[in-house]
């Protein structure tokens, strides 16, 4: 059933909100996320293999531990935004965001009339009843989020368009396409993707619409905390899982050793 967005709302009183890209879909870990202490959860349908059913328990799962679910959906497809909303999610991410056409589309799909033009449906949004569908309307347009993804040259200097017609309520970076974009591919350190990226945030601060900083190490987080950054993605499960894999075999390893054997 609909929920008041608390990042939504944590954003607009200048709170900071924490949150993950989630790849695995696991409803258990989607679980660990939230009890972790994270606001948000972004559920990727663009790159990972979930189909509907999937997708809707993973939200049920963020919904059970107080967790905020966004849904990154594929790109160039209204149908995906219906589902993803009709599942539950707050919000929905639009990946490659180039002109303020793609970001006019999203919100068709994503918001009732009169804002757009999202397909009517009951179920569990409406609580099976439980809310009277023209407040829901309401309700429903009010609390869900558009969240562009820039990650293409285009997108970077089409920004002030883009943020221009209104209805973001908070923007991603893709480090990593816009690495590609820039002919620099997983060089997401170099200076034309940082520079973009600073670019990006710029133009939000400028429109007053909140960024979220792709913030993987303490260093980075102090700089775009100073930069006035609210909302920060501290990287994708995966990656994460990972390094601490890694990490407790290499330290296992390192205490069980042999003893040196004198000289």
């Amino acid at each position: 059933m609909l929920r008041p967005n608390t990042v939504k709302r944590k954003l607009a009183t200048g709170e900071e909100v924490y949150g993950l890209f989630c790849t695995i879909p696991a409803p258990l870990l989607v679980e660990m996320i939230g009890c972790a202490g994270y606001d948000f959860v972004i559920l990727d349908s663009e790159h990972t293999l979930v189909d509907p059913q999937q997708l809707e328990n993973l939200i049920r799962a963020a919904e059970a531990v107080g967790l905020t679910p966004f849904v990154r959906v594929p790109e160039a497809d209204p149908g995906s935004v219906l589902r993803a909303l009709d599942a539950g999610t707050m919000g929905v991410v639009i990946p490659h965001v180039r002109r303020r056409r793609d970001v006019d589309e999203a919100i068709r799909a994503a918001r009732y009339a009169p804002d757009g033009l999202r397909s009517l449906n009951g179920g569990r949004n409406l609580g099976f009843g439980r809310i009277e569908p023209a407040e829901y309307i309401k309700q429903a347009n009010a609390e869900t989020m558009i969240i562009p993804l820039i990650e293409d040259i285009e997108g970077v200097e089409s920004i002030q368009e883009i943020l221009g017609g209104g209805g973001v309520d908070l923007v991603l970076p893709g480090p990593g396409d816009l690495s590609q974009s820039y002919g620099v591919p997983w060089q997401t350190r170099d200076s034309r993707v940082q520079h973009a990226v600073r670019q990006v945030q710029a133009a939000c601060a400028e429109s007053g619409v909140p960024f979220a900083a792709m913030s993987r190490t303490p260093e980075t987080q102090a700089e775009w905390r100073a930069a006035g950054v609210r909302a920060f993605v501290l990287g994708q499960d995966c990656d994460l899982a990972a390094r601490a894999l890694r990490s407790h075999l290499n330290d296992l390893r390192r205490t069980c050793l042999p003893p040196r054997q004198p000289q």
